[in-house]
C-alpha cells in the first residue's frame, strides 16, 4: 500500500501501530491571556514543550537551583532572567547544555496573530503572507491610532463577550473596513479584500455561540498545542501531553485537539508544575523565550540569548518579529 493509500499515513510520517507506547512531553506557557491579543501586559505568548526523563528533569532544576543559590521554595524563569544569572540562562539554552535537542518553543506575536485572524476569517486566505505585509504596512498607512482601533474593532466583533467598554458591532465594524480599504496602497487593498467578510463573521459567531467551549479564533493556546504535538511526532510516534493545569484547555478544547491531530495526540494529563520536574523544565523554557521574543520585537533584544532560543522556535510559529525562525 503507498502512503497515500494508508490511512495512518499524516503528514509525511507512517503512524506506528496505535500499541506503541507514546512518548511523553512535558507543557507549560508564558504569556497566556486567553483571547486578549491587545492592550493586554504581554505582547507574546510562549508554548514550551520538553523531552525529558523525570530524572534527566529533576537533575536540571537542582542544577539550576545549586547555580543560582536563591532561597526561593520554587523557581520560577524570572529568576534565569536576572543579569547576575545571566551565565545560567546560557547555559541552560546552550546547544550541549541540558535542553539541547530536548526543547520546543512556539512563538506567537499577539498583534501579528491578530491580523492574522482577520486575514484568514475576513478574507478567507489562510496563508502568512498577506498577512505579514499588512501587519508591517498597516501602522503606517491607515496612522497608529486607527490602526489600533481597527484591530481592536476587528477583535471586539468576533469575541461573544468583549471586553467592557470596547464594544463595535458588525454593521460598525465593515463601515470601518470600507473607510480603510479606499487607502492607496497594499494595506488599502488587503483590507478591501474583507468586504466580503461579514457572512463568514456571523457563521463564526453562531458556531461559537452554540459551542462555547470550543476554541476561538483569538486564542493562541490551542495552535500553539498542536505544532507542539506536531513536532514532537513528526517520526510517528504518539505524543502523550503532560501540561500544567491550564483552565483554558477545556474538556471541549481537548477533544477539539483531538480531533484535529487524530492519532498524533495520545492523551492529555494535567498536573500541577510543583510535582512534577518536567514541567517545571519546561515553565522555565517558555518563560525566557517569551522575555527573550519580547524584547527582541521592542527593539532591546539580545543578540546572544535570542541566537540561543532561534534553535528551539518552532517554524510555523505565529510570529513576525526578529527573534523568529
Amino acid at each position: 500500500m503507498t502512503r497515500a493509500g494508508n490511512p495512518l499515513a499524516r503528514g509525511g510520517a507512517l503512524w506506528h501501530d496505535r500499541r506503541v507506547r507514546p512518548v511523553e512531553i512535558a507543557c507549560d506557557e508564558s504569556g497566556s491571556e486567553g483571547e486578549n491579543l491587545l492592550g493586554g501586559e504581554t505582547d507574546v505568548f510562549a508554548h514550551a514543550g520538553v523531552r525529558m526523563s523525570w530524572p534527566s528533569a529533576a537533575e536540571c532544576v537542582r542544577e539550576i537551583r545549586a547555580r543560582i543559590g536563591s532561597p526561593a521554595e520554587e523557581y520560577k524563569a524570572n529568576h534565569l532572567l536576572r543579569a547576575k544569572h545571566r551565565a545560567v540562562l546560557e547555559w541552560l539554552l546552550a546547544p550541549d547544555g541540558p535542553l539541547g535537542g530536548r526543547g520546543h518553543v512556539h512563538l506567537t506575536g499577539k498583534t501579528f496573530f491578530a491580523v492574522r485572524a482577520a486575514v484568514t476569517l475576513l478574507a478567507g486566505d489562510g496563508t502568512d503572507a498577506p498577512a505579514r505585509t499588512l501587519h508591517r504596512a498597516g501602522p503606517a498607512a491607515f496612522g497608529a491610532a486607527r490602526w489600533q482601533f481597527f484591530l481592536t474593532a476587528f477583535t471586539s466583533v468576533v469575541r461573544l463577550n468583549p471586553r467592557r467598554g470596547v464594544t463595535t458591532s458588525p454593521a460598525e465594524f465593515f463601515a470601518l473596513v470600507d473607510e480603510l480599504a479606499r487607502v492607496p496602497g497594499e494595506a488599502g487593498e488587503i483590507v478591501g479584500r474583507f468586504r466580503g467578510g461579514a457572512e463568514r463573521v456571523a457563521a463564526y459567531r453562531e458556531r461559537l455561540a452554540s459551542d462555547p467551549g470550543l476554541a476561538g479564533v483569538l486564542d493562541p493556546l490551542v495552535p500553539a498545542v498542536i505544532h507542539t504535538v506536531r513536532h514532537w511526532s513528526a517520526d510517528g510516534t504518539p505524543v502523550a501531553l503532560v501540561h500544567d493545569e491550564q483552565l483554558a484547555l477545556t474538556a471541549e478544547r481537548v477533544l477539539q485537539l483531538k480531533a484535529t491531530l487524530g492519532p498524533r495526540l495520545a492523551g492529555v494529563r494535567f498536573v500541577d508544575s510543583r510535582t512534577d520536574p518536567r514541567v517545571q523544565v519546561a515553565d522555565f523554557l517558555a518563560g525566557v523565550a517569551r522575555r527573550i521574543a519580547s524584547d527582541e520585537l521592542n527593539g532591546r533584544g539580545d543578540p546572544v540569548l535570542t541566537t540561543l532560543l532561534k534553535s528551539f522556535v518552532d517554524t510555523g510559529s505565529g510570529w513576525d518579529g526578529p527573534a523568529g525562525p
